[in-house]
């Protein structure tokens, strides 16, 4: 029962609820939605990206911890630059970055021909 009362306002950003989003973990030791997250990673590895972007949707909606939810919304970014999908592209890295303005992405992302310049265009105009 606790952690249904608790556990929609693990989404929320503002400082008070991070650390609860935090304590969340702590407690239970993982979010509703991590499952899903791994297996949307796994699918989107495999390069099965409906699969991939329908688990990243369910894990973000069963409920994950800040930095998982930054890490669902950039691969979801990711799913939408190479399915030709640039607008939904650019929401997804934003909603990356409104949790997280200090993401950056890895070498070998940050270098991809398609996203690099994306994400690098949305870091600099913030």
């Amino acid at each position: 029962m606790l952690v249904a009362a608790i556990q929609p306002l693990a989404g929320c950003q503002s400082e008070p609820f991070r650390s609860i989003d935090m304590e969340i973990r702590g407690i239970f030791g993982t979010t509703r939605g991590e499952p899903a997250l791994a297996t949307g990673i796994g699918e989107y590895e495999a390069g099965n990206y409906p699969a991939a972007a329908e688990s990243l949707h369910s894990a973000l909606f069963e409920g994950l911890a800040s930095d998982d939810r930054v890490k669902a919304h950039k691969y979801l970014a990711f799913i939408n630059c190479v399915s030709n999908r640039p607008s939904a592209c650019l929401v997804e890295f934003r909603r990356a970055l409104a949790i997280n303005p200090n993401l950056e992405l890895s070498a070998a992302e940050a270098g991809h021909p398609i996203w690099g310049p994306v994400f690098r265009a949305i870091k600099s105009a913030r």
